[in-house]
């Protein structure tokens, strides 16, 4: 049985794809229509930023407002590729490292105006290819090409990677997994941010199992309006 790409499931007419218009509005709204690059990361692991991430460009790329790119920066754990099911080879990875140049690495969608850039080949040190001088290189290159970037990149807390790319983008969306992730975890996360002088545009509440995103803006960001969209009681 062949498995589909993700974006054979996007149905325009969905209660998830009407969430993540919304999203997409909102996000737009509270930055005044400036922004072009946005970094979607999580705390830890397996909060379902890759498919946050993944429908945020779907949704972009279907409202036809410019050419839009899905990045998948976490080298260590890369998931675009399985959720398109591309090719892993050729991919941020080898653009990093200098293997090959970044007009080779795009990807071709079954939605128009949709391109993206694999992790590319699972390097042994990830941590030595990520340096700001590399990063901002790859990102001012890619702003020629796209008119909007996504860039699903690894957790905050495991690794450093996702504040040095965030330096280079205009915002960061924070997934949180419903039920799931804890107030310490995110708060810790968020002072990285922060003392990083990262811009946090807000939150997406994520309920895994239905793909349901929930979006705060960083003004009314806040662990109570968690627990309420969670059906928890609070700390």
């Amino acid at each position: 049985m062949k498995i589909e790409s993700i974006a054979s499931f996007y149905d325009m007419e969905s209660p998830e794809a009407t969430e993540f218009r919304r999203l997409y509005s909102n996000i737009k709204k509270s930055n005044n229509d400036q922004l072009k690059s946005v970094l979607v990361t999580s705390s830890t692991i397996e909060e379902g930023k890759s498919l946050i991430s993944s429908f945020l460009a779907i949704t972009m790329a279907e409202a036809k407002e410019g050419k839009v790119l899905l990045l998948d920066a976490d080298l260590r754990r890369p998931m675009i590729n399985v959720l398109f099911k591309l090719p892993l080879e050729k991919g941020l990875s080898d653009i990093l490292e200098k293997k090959c140049k970044v007009g080779k690495t795009i990807k071709d969608t079954s939605i128009s105006g949709l391109k993206i850039i694999t992790a590319g080949r699972i390097s042994e040190s990830p941590t030595l290819i990520f340096n700001q001088e590399n990063i901002r290189k790859v990102t001012e290159e890619l702003k020629f090409y796209f008119d909007f970037i996504i860039i699903d990149a690894p957790p905050v807390i495991p690794v450093s990677d996702p504040l040095l790319i965030a330096s280079e983008v205009d915002g960061v969306l924070l997934v949180i997994k419903a039920g799931t992730t804890k107030k310490e975890v995110v708060k810790r996360t968020t002072n990285l941010l922060i003392n990083s002088n990262i811009k946090i545009l807000g939150a997406v509440i994520n309920d895994f199992d239905s793909v349901l995103p929930f979006y705060y803006s960083s003004k009314y960001y806040g662990y109570k309006y968690y627990h309420k969209k969670a059906g928890g009681k609070g700390e």
